[in-house]
């Protein structure tokens, strides 16, 4: 919590560990799994690694951005499938891509006024096994033929039905508010705030060889579990394989635009992929960490939300969330040693870091000054998730993990983390190294 709020009473949160499963492309070796299945592996494996009793455990907050229908409660449904104590108790939440940062600072505000010791947060998304609906005519053809007492009645009730209903309906990928879809949304800021194609492209680039450095040095080796996929267990998942160690400049410049082909900068390189994986964290109070013999890898000093216009300039909402948690810090940005930013695409990305630094942007959100420059010597040092890749639910998780660990090994004390999401939606965390 705050430093104001440790003042004032409330209790320091320790974040002791944090796992996740390797983050794969939707469709390759996580195919046959559920969100579910991803999020037990990671939370049975975590328990395990950190060796803690899990009638420690008093509550689990996890997350997930497209629901599972069969499961939809999906933190009870990891308890019970984690074969954790059935007294734990558990809710889901839910924040679009910050999803699973919204689970850990759930979990750390109980924990800080006392109302648990100990818990996991954490999210899972599968996007191998996203939810096909089917219309509503269909739907509602369906319900009256399920209360139909005869075949008859039974087949009449589909006999308005045209061929267009039959048609299944996709999760929506567009914002209900403006019509547009987010790589819609990136390429409207890139355009809006002048980010060229080559600098995104840099953004790109920097992310893969930092990912395949940081996998190369074994940094990744304690952060990711291996998966021995079922149902064969045939095959093991060991690590993320979006990662492209061979890329560069001239590589993804030949990749055309997604969403503008005409005009357009996006590109399937600079944008994160259709990722599937689970992540999760391990959190308790300062007191409960010390008592239990465990070393934290850090504590989270504060954290923020915040919202913008989804017609503006949608994934902005990071530079906006990130002030007031350094606020809430007591920090300025000069006084931050790292920075992780959540990369849906670089365009927003380099948006962002503009924004922070601009004097007409500090104008339009009412500040005195702008919060100040990234050093993009410290940011994201060991990739971020375009070339990990992004399971919706599960990236604020691994960010965080990711951040701490960076801490220990670039010998800092402080990082910033910060997550765009869906809506206009931003977070912010500081997090302190322990």
């Amino acid at each position: 919590m705050a430093r104001e709020k440790q003042r004032n009473g409330h209790r320091r949160v320790a974040i002791v560990r944090g796992l996740r499963t390797p983050f794969v492309k939707a469709g390759s070796d996580f195919a046959k799994l559920t969100a579910l299945d991803l999020g037990r592996m990671v939370v049975q494996e975590l328990v395990q690694r950190a060796e803690i009793d899990p009638n420690e455990i008093d509550q689990v907050v996890f997350g997930q951005v497209i629901p599972t229908l069969t499961a939809p409660s999906i933190a009870r449904e990891v308890v019970l499938a984690a074969g954790l104590p059935r007294k734990i108790e558990a809710f889901t939440v839910a924040r679009a891509c910050a999803t699973s940062i919204q689970a850990m600072t759930t979990a750390a505000n109980a924990i800080a006024v006392g109302e648990a010791e100990v818990a996991i947060a954490g999210g899972t998304e599968s996007m191998s096994d996203a939810p096909i609906f089917t219309s509503r005519p269909l739907a509602q053809a369906l319900v009256t033929a399920s209360k139909a007492r005869s075949l008859a009645e039974k087949l009449r009730a589909f006999q308005a039905l045209k061929p267009r209903d039959l048609v299944p309906v996709p999760p929506a990928i567009a914002e209900y508010s403006t019509g547009l879809t987010m790589g819609e949304s990136a390429e409207k800021m890139a355009k809006e705030n002048a980010i060229s194609r080559q600098e995104q492209d840099g953004i790109a680039l920097a992310s893969h060889q930092n990912a395949a450095r940081a996998w190369k040095d074994g940094f990744f080796d304690s952060q990711v579990m291996h998966v021995v996929v079922p149902p064969k267990y045939e095959k093991v998942s060991q690590k993320d394989n979006i990662v492209r160690e061979d890329t560069s400049l001239e590589a993804l410049s030949q990749l055309k635009p997604v969403f503008d082909r005409k005009y357009g900068t996006v590109t399937a390189g600079n944008a994160s992929p259709l990722t599937d994986g689970a992540a999760a964290l391990l959190l308790m109070s300062e007191e409960k960490a010390k008592a239990l013999g465990l070393e934290p890898l850090g504590y989270l000093l504060a954290h923020a939300y915040a919202a913008t216009d989804p017609g503006d300039q949608l994934l902005q909402g990071p530079a906006y969330a990130a002030p007031i948690a350094l606020r809430r810090a007591g920090m300025k940005l000069s006084d931050i040693d790292l920075v992780e930013m959540h990369e849906a695409f670089a365009a927003q990305v380099a948006s962002n870091i503009q924004a922070l630094a601009s004097k007409d942007f500090a104008r339009k959100a009412g500040w005195s000054a702008p919060v100040g420059e990234v050093d993009r010597t410290r940011l994201n040092l060991s990739g971020g998730s375009i070339s990990l890749g992004h399971p919706f639910g599960a990236t604020g998780a691994r960010i965080v993990t990711q951040a701490l660990h960076e801490l220990k090994r670039q010998n800092k004390n402080t990082v910033l983390c910060t997550v765009c999401a869906a809506g206009g939606l931003g977070a912010a965390v500081v997090l302190e190294r322990a």
